[in-house]
């Protein structure tokens, strides 16, 4: 057997490790108001909702459905913003199946710190694909999650593909 330690290194972790409680403002407010989607992994923006990627994505392709709307209620949504945040999901599930080919997919959304919300007070899903054996025992043993492609290599693929659906 080798004596080498084998590394994994996964370097965007750790600056949200480092810098989870000092973000003043709100990312998914600010960030749309920017003009520099890529660098901010916005993927598609819609009428009353937008797509981006998570920067710390719990695998490949993460992305996350965003109402413009600054708010913790989801009944201070209207009709229109309940429904293209639906329409973008399906949307993203399709777009997402026709880039990265998952097996399934969990979609949900936290609501409270304690229901594991990372940005507790702009709602918010997250729709994650899923391959058979992206759990395995990195996460269990090493404590490490094995994202297999960049960020921004995956944002070009899904923008074309977004890009593609008017």
């Amino acid at each position: 057997m080798n004596d080498q330690m084998n590394i994994l290194w996964a370097p965007w972790r750790m600056e949200y490790i480092e810098n989870a409680d000092e973000y003043d403002g709100c990312i998914f407010c600010e960030k749309p108001k920017e003009d520099r989607d890529e660098e901010n992994l916005i993927v598609y923006r819609g009428k009353t909702a937008f797509v981006m990627m998570n920067r710390y994505p719990y695998n490949n392709g993460h992305l996350m459905v965003v109402p413009y709307q600054h708010t913790d209620e989801l009944n201070a949504l209207s009709r229109e913003q309940k429904i293209e945040l639906f329409d973008l999901l399906i949307l993203s599930k399709e777009k997402l199946i026709k880039v990265m080919k998952p097996q399934g997919f969990n979609i949900g959304m936290n609501i409270g710190r304690i229901a594991g919300a990372g940005i507790v007070d702009h709602l918010h899903f997250h729709i994650v694909p899923r391959w058979s054996g992206d759990t395995n025992f990195m996460p269990i043993v090493g404590h490490t999650k094995v994202v297999s492609e960049g960020l921004v290599e995956t944002l070009k693929k899904l923008r074309k593909a977004f890009q593609n659906s008017s």
